[in-house]
């Protein structure tokens, strides 16, 4: 007989329904302990976090037993409750002898809002907008920031301090939208549905993250009217265009701190009876204030001051409001988990105010469902905050995964996201294997690590050799294949389809090689998208757990037209991997299969490093 576990949250004999559920729900509990245990008594404990830790306990009454188990029950009411439950049982003997399990977690989301699908279910397609495509080569004469620009696209992006020690950021390509616009059918043809843009506003630093002016985009970029035109054209194509909100901190160079003088406004440095001073925070005005992370170049933001509020969100002509009605479908918020769930609330009341159909994600890097910020429990993904989140845990699974932390591994850390999170999110979530903060998946997988104790210099310098591209290629095939297998938005870091390389900010920010673009796997890209495309399982289907151990990883994805069975092998050496029920159809990949003459059984024949999509007649 199978061994059978006193309790398992994730079998449905033990806990129903699944996972994360919507306040309101009764939540069915049962305990199975082997029988030769003798318990006579059990009990459950939940302790309501957000109802300022309130405990119930409730008696679990013996219900029977079934295959040598003692069955224990009890339900729990989440009429009225939204936020995290922390639960555990405790079992009794008849000589007295207890058993404690727990704490586990239970979500408990609203569920009365309806969020819109279409993120969750198209590719994403992120651009770093200075280094994507541009139509000309800019003049910054006059421009914020005293800026510069490199004269070849293919020049290295300046990563060395200056004279002063800073690195300033304030070389600049000249992508604008112009160039974005001329290769629309380009990613229209890698099966793009939405384009999330880095910061577009006008700013002094190439990142433009330290927002100098949230009316306008930036001059390098083109014009207010130029950006509708873009949404106006990516729509035309059946694609929707996602922003970067950052609302946690401006720039030192900017309309609201002013902190150079450059803008005619009186800043937040030039007076203190400036209209912007209360959306900064002086310890010793102008001298001293709160700025992100201790990087005096961008202030931080008091976002409870009520005119920095309603600027943003607010009223009418806010910011949030007024770039959705210029042609945006969504929002993505910059470090998230640093602003107040009131304040992303209001973010998300206003973009559906102005448009229904408008999405916000957030980023966080962890587990969306239990981040501590400040010391207060985040509010992201329990309704009215954020729609969905960016799915740094699948990055890191992924990558783990493909550096040999086996299968399990893989199982355990997404399914645990998978259990915590409302099925809203994790089906919105924003999948990517690369964004403008982490190293190129290929350049890890290639070299063997991030070599952080190597100077900046020799990470600049560095190129993979032939040998190592060759790996690092195979296995970013093999991750972007289960990434796109995976629920939630495929996201792909411009330029990975073309084989960027790079450690690092700035070394992850190269300019677009066009012209140069590694072939093999801009076709595999093709591929993928049109795999997505054409599969609903993949866009909304169920996902079950068929494999998880050493380097090998199966699951099915589900749904009423089809069932899909995605394989990977991380490994160096070719993989067997038995199939019990169904006739496979190969989709996408190299895998083969042999058909046993004895039944109907099938062996999947798995090279390595690399994976394979199978319809399952």
């Amino acid at each position: 007989m199978p061994y059978l576990p006193t309790y398992d949250s994730r079998d449905p004999r033990y806990k129903t329904p699944y996972g994360a559920v919507a306040s309101g729900t009764q939540v069915q509990f049962t305990l199975r302990p082997p029988r030769t245990e003798t318990f006579s008594h059990a009990s459950l404990t939940a302790r309501f976090e957000s109802r300022y830790d309130e405990t119930v306990i409730l008696k679990m009454p013996w219900q029977g037993h079934d295959l040598g188990q003692d069955l224990f029950s009890a339900e729990l009411d989440t009429t009225g409750y939204v936020g995290l439950v922390w639960y555990s049982f405790r079992l009794v003997k008849l000589n007295g002898g207890t058993q404690d399990l727990g704490p586990y977690q239970l979500t408990v989301y609203d569920g009365t809002e309806e969020v819109p699908s279409w993120f969750g279910e198209g590719v994403t397609y992120q651009i770093f907008p200075d280094r994507f495509c541009r139509s000309q080569v800019p003049d910054p004469e006059g421009l914020v920031g005293g800026r510069w620009v490199h004269q070849s696209w293919e020049e290295f992006p300046e990563y060395r301090p200056d004279d002063r020690g800073e690195v300033r950021n304030r070389d600049f390509f000249g992508g604008d939208f112009q160039g974005i616009i001329d290769k629309l059918d380009y990613l229209k043809s890698l099966g793009v549905n939405t384009l999330y843009f880095n910061p577009i506003f006008e700013a002094a630093e190439n990142h433009r993250y330290g927002t100098a002016d949230y009316s306008q985009v930036d001059p390098m970029l083109g014009t207010n009217d130029d950006f509708s035109r873009l949404c106006g054209e990516a729509h035309r194509r059946g694609m929707r265009v996602m922003l970067d909100g950052v609302f946690n901190h401006t720039g030192f160079v900017s309309r609201y701190f002013n902190g150079d003088g450059f803008y005619p406004e009186t800043g937040a440095c030039q007076s203190w009876d400036s209209p912007y001073r209360p959306w900064f925070s002086f310890t010793q005005w102008p001298q001293k204030y709160d700025s992100w992370w201790g990087i005096y170049s961008l202030p931080a933001v008091n976002e409870n001051d009520p005119s920095y509020r309603d600027f943003i969100f607010g009223s009418e002509n806010s910011v949030v409001r007024r770039w959705l009605r210029a042609g945006a479908d969504g929002w993505r918020l910059d470090v998230a988990d640093e602003l107040p769930d009131d304040f992303v609330h209001g973010i998300h009341e206003a973009a559906r105010a102005e448009k229904p159909e408008a999405v916000v994600i957030g980023e966080v890097w962890e587990d969306g469902s239990t981040k501590v910020a400040y010391g207060v429990r985040r509010k992201h993904i329990l309704g009215g905050h954020c729609d969905g989140l960016m799915n740094y845990p699948l990055r890191s699974a992924i990558l783990s995964f493909f550096q040999g932390g086996g299968g399990e591994g893989f199982v355990k850390v997404m399914e645990a996201i998978r259990e915590n999170y409302p099925p809203f999110a994790f089906y919105s979530a924003m999948n990517s294997l690369d964004t403008h903060d982490t190293p190129r998946l290929i350049t890890l997988l290639g070299a063997g690590g991030e070599y952080r104790d190597q100077s900046r210099e020799w990470r600049a310098q560095f190129r993979l050799s032939a040998r190592q591209r060759c790996r690092g290629r195979a296995l970013l095939k093999a991750a972007a294949l289960l990434m796109f297998c995976f629920p939630g938005s495929p996201t792909i870091y411009y330029g990975d389809e073309a084989g960027m390389e790079g450690f690092e900010d700035p070394f992850n920010r190269q300019t677009y090689p066009w012209g140069h673009e590694d072939t093999d796997l801009l076709e595999w890209y093709r591929a993928l998208g049109w795999l997505r495309g054409q599969h609903p399982a993949l866009r909304r289907g169920s996902i079950r757990y068929v494999c998880g151990k050493g380097p090998l990883l199966a699951f099915l994805r589900e749904s009423r037209e089809e069932r899909l069975l995605c394989v990977f092998n991380a490994g160096d050496t070719e993989q067997l991997f038995p199939l019990d029920e169904g006739r496979p159809r190969l989709v996408l990949g190299q895998a083969g299969f042999l058909r046993s003459e004895d039944d109907d059984s099938y062996l999947l024949l798995l090279p390595p490093r690399s994976g394979s999509v199978f319809f399952m007649e």
